[in-house]
């Protein structure tokens, strides 16, 4: 699920970039700013797709190292419990003799029985000394041995994240990355080139010619829309591309042929990057209702009346 949205917003994400070029490329800024705000969205949603991937991957890498610091625990304490055991089967075996039957009568020394006393004194203070020094170390030494211990067996997957031994990178791995490498590279050079193609301004030489005539068609949504309606929101929108061009248009004017019909006439005649301008204005007009397409352009030669 998690690559088919990585596929869509991917395919998204180059749709509205292409588009957003192109619309640039014909100035066309509504729908360049449409085109930029989708391409915005989509990269967005796809860096909350990453990032929530991140942190999934982070949480199971936690639950991971949880569950093998339990195993270490628990295998630690098993041999901590191991090393512990020849201490208290000799502390259960020490003076054994006073569990005799207490019928049985022995006759004692008065110097012995005084020297075995002592002695036993000793023996215990040296013992609890020797207990509460030996407990940190035996706990370090099970912390050493703990990773000699074998793997538990409800655990199967505990060694699936470690390499094989004498793995190296295959040759073919290494000979595909290095192809997908270079059909990157070359895509990304080629896709850099052709836009800069595109969308540089050059020096253009002046047109020649008298005037520019533009035939387009106005299409108003709404019911019962009158001649004059059209004719008035066909100005407007004339008039809000005249300052579009590198030129200021003074001498343009638009005449009504009926039908949603108009005719521009502008002088002095316009370059091809002008009228590229002007035609991306006029179609990307931002009138309620009203939308306007460039049907035919045409100059007007210098001998044309």
């Amino acid at each position: 699920m998690r690559r088919i949205a990585y596929v869509f917003g991917a395919l998204a994400a180059a749709g509205a970039g292409t588009y957003l070029v192109i619309y640039l490329y014909r100035w066309q800024w509504q729908r360049a700013m449409i085109c930029g705000v989708l391409l915005l969205v989509v990269e967005v949603m796809l860096f909350g797709l990453v990032t929530l991937g991140r942190l999934n991957r982070i949480e199971e890498r936690l639950r991971d190292t949880d569950r093998r610091q339990r195993e270490l625990d628990a295998r630690q304490e098993d041999v901590l419990t191991r090393l512990r055991e020849p201490a208290v089967a000799q502390e259960e075996r020490r003076f054994r003799w006073l569990e005799d039957p207490a019928d049985r009568t022995y006759v004692f020394v008065p110097v012995l029985m005084v020297a075995g006393v002592v002695l036993s004194g000793l023996a215990w203070v040296v013992q609890k000394i020797a207990s509460a020094t030996a407990g940190p170390a035996e706990r370090r030494l099970a912390g050493r041995l703990a990773v000699l211990a074998a793997p538990d067996p409800a655990a199967p997957g505990d060694l699936d994240d470690l390499p094989p031994l004498g793995a190296v990178a295959s040759r073919g791995r290494t000979a595909r990355l290095t192809a997908v490498t270079l059909v990157g590279a070359t895509l990304v050079g080629a896709l850099i080139v052709g836009l800069a193609e595109l969308t540089q301004t050059r020096g253009e030489e002046a047109n020649e010619n008298r005037a520019t005539s533009v035939l387009v068609q106005l299409d108003l949504r709404g019911a019962n829309v009158s001649s004059e309606g059209k004719a008035l929101a066909a100005q407007q929108i004339w008039e809000s591309c005249r300052h579009s061009t590198s030129a200021p248009l003074r001498h343009a004017t638009l005449g009504d042929l009926g039908d949603g019909m108009f005719a521009g006439v502008v002088r002095p005649a316009l370059t091809d990057h002008d009228l590229m301008r002007l035609r991306g204005c006029l179609e990307d007009a931002t009138l309620e209702r009203a939308h306007l397409t460039v049907v035919a352009v045409g100059d007007a030669e210098s001998g044309d009346d």
